[in-house]
């Protein structure tokens, strides 16, 4: 991988253990030939695995033995193309220790917000075009001092052949504006008033690593709820940056496997567990009363410095964008659109060429869990057994990203967001671009969702002299978590999520298969039910409640005084049992996910949803732990819920703890997985287990799931470095596109 400083180290660890020879870099791996003593190869190899730069992703290490050779030192060689593989570009990488150290160091030219080394800095969001060097990048237009040039062509310091080195005399700067004015242009001025601006409870907007932020204090609730009108963002949790670990400890509790996230290289937002003693309570504005809170560490020069400034420990940062609409990266659009909004906006002049969200991560069964993908973790590929030269997979129309292939590696994009509106579907089609042009992709195999009225179906389908497969939603979403694991037989496959496009036309959620990766079979499924209003059944809850209610008990659940109804108006109630009745806007439904929403609305935990999946994460925080109880459940032709609904009516009319009730259903889940996984295996024979889908995001479920499962001597795969929801999709996609081809039955 270029951007890591991969040969540098070898260099130095080579003359460590005095060795010689070289390295050099291929676009498919790295050579290296050392010549010295055994013990001091033996030395250096052992210090090649665990000395190695934190960013570079070492697959495999092959040593061979040659005939002596007579080196007068140890040289780094140029890069060499030895075929028509591309060299994986690094992903963007938290500024490191050193170069914060370079920064303490005040009136040297390294007293730098933009400092960085080949161990840290921006990667993936300034290139342009392969290969990587200064002139492809957005700091081309950034001529280096001498003192920096030195620097970049000496091979023991650190900063040799870091592309986007720079400092105070040469390098990039920024700017601090009040509406449209021009302020300063002098760091410790900006940092001093934009410190006091979030204080005081102001909203600044600031320029990152791969596009635009909005920033204030996250202890103070009215400015945060000035911070959603703003962004026109109702209720979706707000990611929060402290100041350090300690900080994240007053508040959250933060376990070991979280800590390692929270401070890797990749410097992800955490979701961790909120504190609830009083003392440790922040504004209730920033995740809407949910227990989880998402939680990250700076990961720019800029950051830091404004936390040195700064008097409160945790500041919000949320993409600097009006919801629905992709992160801002334009410094010119970013005045106007939101000069008159905030009371600071700060902006740099080096250019962001690919935009980037920060990327979310969970640690659930002891691992970590990407929920969303983006910086820090793209474009590195993810490698798999398969031939995926030239395919293009568009992905679904939710929580997008595409992926292209080249070689054996997939390249999932960055998050790139919901199809539905202009402005994401131009970045949407403007990034597939910059992916085809900077892996050397030429399409030749597309890979689509069935939904026929996808914008991300519809795009592949403009491609209309290349040969193309439509894929199950449910398929595709076992096959990402199969590639992911690289296995290519009949599993048994298990996807829990909100919607897809079924083979019978109806809306598929909840979905038990057997599976590989040219086809499925369905076994069976949760039992339809009508979806009353179609899509505004997601946004408004209570509606599938009203289905299930009325498909369980008739009419006579209107009498039953259930306390949610309370909260419904009459005359809605009515038109929607109307609606069921004839049929109209009532498409039927599998879905897992309308069940979390079904139950959500009966325990009164949301009736019209602020955000997406707001009712299922109501549900999992409220789960009261220990609780091993569950409800029963039918098996006809499919899986009928039919007894659940009566005894959660039941345990509602007995005022059972609200935890309680979200317990026993989170473990009849549980217990439907297991029982209808272990009927296809004794049918079947088949012991491995993929589970996908983003109902599989829960933790509580997946980790009582994989519990289970495991228990009982199943192999169980599930997602860790690729999105379980509809971000992981275009993987299973392009997996199931490769291997139809292989076997020529397109």
């Amino acid at each position: 991988m270029q951007g890591v400083g991969f040969r540098p180290f070898v260099f130095r660890i080579a003359t460590h253990w005095g060795l010689t020879g070289w390295v050099k870099n291929t676009n498919e791996n790295v050579i290296i030939i050392i010549t010295g003593t055994p013990v001091n190869i033996q030395n250096f190899l052992i210090s090649l695995k665990q000395e190695a730069p934190p960013a570079a992703m070492i697959d495999e290490i092959s040593v061979l033995g040659i005939e002596s050779i007579s080196f007068p030192s140890f040289t780094i060689h140029e890069s060499h193309d030895i075929s028509g593989q591309i060299t994986d570009i690094s992903p963007d990488i938290a500024v490191c220790e050193e170069c914060l150290n370079d920064i303490d160091q005040p009136g040297n030219r390294l007293d730098y917000p933009f400092v960085n080394c080949t161990n840290c800095g921006p990667r993936f969001t300034i290139i342009e075009d392969l290969p990587y060097d200064r002139g492809k990048t957005t700091m081309n237009s950034f001529a280096m001092c001498p003192s920096c040039r030195k620097e970049y062509e000496t091979v023991t310091d650190r900063r040799f052949h870091a592309q986007p080195t720079a400092c105070s005399v040469c390098g990039p700067h920024y700017e601090l504006f009040a509406g449209s004015n021009l302020i300063s242009k002098e760091i410790g001025i900006i940092t001093k008033r934009v410190s006091a601006c979030i204080d005081e409870g102001e909203i600044v907007l600031i320029k990152g690593l791969g596009g635009m932020h909005l920033g204030c204090d996250a202890f103070n609730e009215a400015v945060v709820k000035r911070l959603r009108e703003i962004k026109n963002r109702e209720g979706k949790p707000f990611a929060v940056m402290f100041r350090d670990t300690e900080s994240v400890k007053r508040y959250a509790h933060l376990n070991q496997d979280e800590e390692k996230s929270l401070t890797s290289w990749q410097r992800p937002i955490v979701l961790i567990e909120q504190k609830a003693e009083p003392e440790s309570l922040m504004s209730s504005e920033l995740n809407s009363g949910l227990s989880l809170l998402g939680v990250m560490l700076p990961y720019m020069p800029f950051h830091n410095l404004l936390f040195r400034q700064l008097k409160t420990p945790a500041i919000v940062l949320t993409s600097g964008n009006f919801s629905s609409e992709p992160i801002l990266i334009d410094n010119q659009l970013a005045l106007e659109q939101f000069s008159t909004f905030v009371d600071a906006v700060v902006l740099h002049n080096r250019a962001i060429y690919n935009r980037t969200d920060d990327s979310v991560v969970r640690i659930v069964g002891d691992q970590e869990r990407i929920m969303r993908r983006s910086r820090g973790y793209v474009p590195a590929p993810v490698r798999t057994a398969l031939n995926t030269e030239g395919i293009i997979a568009f992905g679904a129309e939710l929580t997008n990203c595409f992926c292209v292939g080249k070689g054996q590696k997939a390249f999932l994009s960055q998050h790139i967001g919901d199809l539905q509106g202009l402005e994401t579907t131009l970045f949407y089609e403007q990034t597939i671009a910059q992916f085809l042009r900077l892996f050397r992709v030429s399409p030749a195999f597309l890979a689509v969702d069935m939904h026929p009225a996808y914008i991300s179906t519809r795009t592949g389908l403009n491609y209309v002299h290349l040969p193309i497969v439509r894929v199950q939603h449910h398929h595709a979403h076992i096959a990402s978590c199969m590639a992911e694991h690289q296995l290519d037989e009949k599993v048994i496959g298990i996807a829990l999520d909100g919607t897809g496009y079924g083979t019978d036309g109806h809306s598929w959620g909840a979905e038990f298969m057997i599976c590989d990766l040219t086809d499925f079979e369905r076994v069976t499924h949760f039992e339809y039910i009508p979806q009353p209003g179609g899509d505004l059944a997601t946004d408004e809850p209570w509606r599938m409640a009203v289905s299930y209610l009325y498909k369980v008990y008739g009419r006579d659940f209107l009498n039953h005084e259930l306390p949610f109804l309370r909260n419904i108006d009459p005359e809605s109630v009515q038109l929607v049992l109307q609606m069921i009745d004839k049929k109209i806007n009532s498409p039927l439904t599998s879905s897992a996910g309308r069940l979390f929403d079904c139950v959500a609305s009966l325990l009164d935990l949301v009736q019209i949803a602020s955000f997406q999946a707001e009712g299922p994460m109501r549900l999992e925080s409220l789960v009261r732990k220990g609780c091993t109880e569950s409800y029963p459940f039918q098996n006809h032709e499919t899986i009928c819920f039919d007894q659940t609904i009566r005894n959660i009516v039941e345990d509602i009319r007995n005022s059972i703890d609200k935890g309680t009730i979200a317990a026993k259903f989170h473990n009849t889940i549980i217990s439907v997985i297991f029982e209808f996984a272990n009927s296809i295996r004794l049918n079947q024979g088949i012991n491995k287990v993929a589970l996908s889908g983003g109902v599989f995001q829960n933790k509580y479920l997946l980790e009582g799931a994989l519990e289970i499962l495991q228990k009982n001597n199943f192999e169980v795969y599930s997602h860790s470095k690729v999105p379980a929801n509809d971000g992981g999709i275009a993987l299973g996609q392009l997996a199931v596109a490769s291997k139809r081809r292989e076997l020529k039955c397109v």
